[in-house]
């Protein structure tokens, strides 16, 4: 018990514990009513991180305790498996860096099964050929096309000068 809350309070895993804290505590607020998963959605667009669908709250909650779970271990490996010296101290460093990039992955795994819980959140986006499934493009109405209703022969004149 005392290894695991040295490396859960050693650094730099101390800045993913204190992470955890936090996400902690707003569940336990959120649990009580005080505050609402969805207090953070209007501010934060995860579709760039791949972790769109759900709410903020849920997504980065997800990574945080992925993150934190994988950090302890890797710095509990590390104590038990590596002698005291320059490497321990660079993989303590860079095992959290480490954690925090495949927790990232696991957590856009994760996420995408939950968005059908969460039925009010924007998705992640589909190419138009996705849905179609015939790579035509379908014009939408806020197209400003001035040739729609002409034929294909009218609306490329400069395709046959070429």
């Amino acid at each position: 018990m005392r290894t695991i809350l040295t490396a859960a309070t050693g650094l730099p895993t101390i800045l993913l514990t204190a992470a955890l804290v936090v996400v902690v505590c707003f569940w336990l607020l959120s649990a009580l009513g005080v505050a609402a998963v969805d207090s953070f959605d209007t501010d934060v667009d995860l579709r760039a991180w791949r972790m769109s669908g759900v709410p903020v709250t849920v997504a980065l909650s997800v990574l945080t305790v992925l993150a934190w779970c994988l950090s302890v271990g890797a710095a509990l490996l590390i104590a038990v498996f590596v002698p005291p010296g320059p490497a321990d101290g660079l993989l303590r460093l860079v095992a959290p860096a480490g954690a925090l990039l495949v927790a990232w992955a696991t957590t856009c795994l994760i996420v995408r099964p939950l968005h059908r819980l969460f039925p009010d959140e924007p998705g992640l986006p589909v190419p138009r050929e996705a849905r179609t499934g015939d790579g035509r493009r379908i014009p939408d109405a806020g197209d400003r096309d001035p040739c729609r209703g002409t034929s294909s022969d009218a609306a490329r004149p400069r395709d046959r000068a070429a």
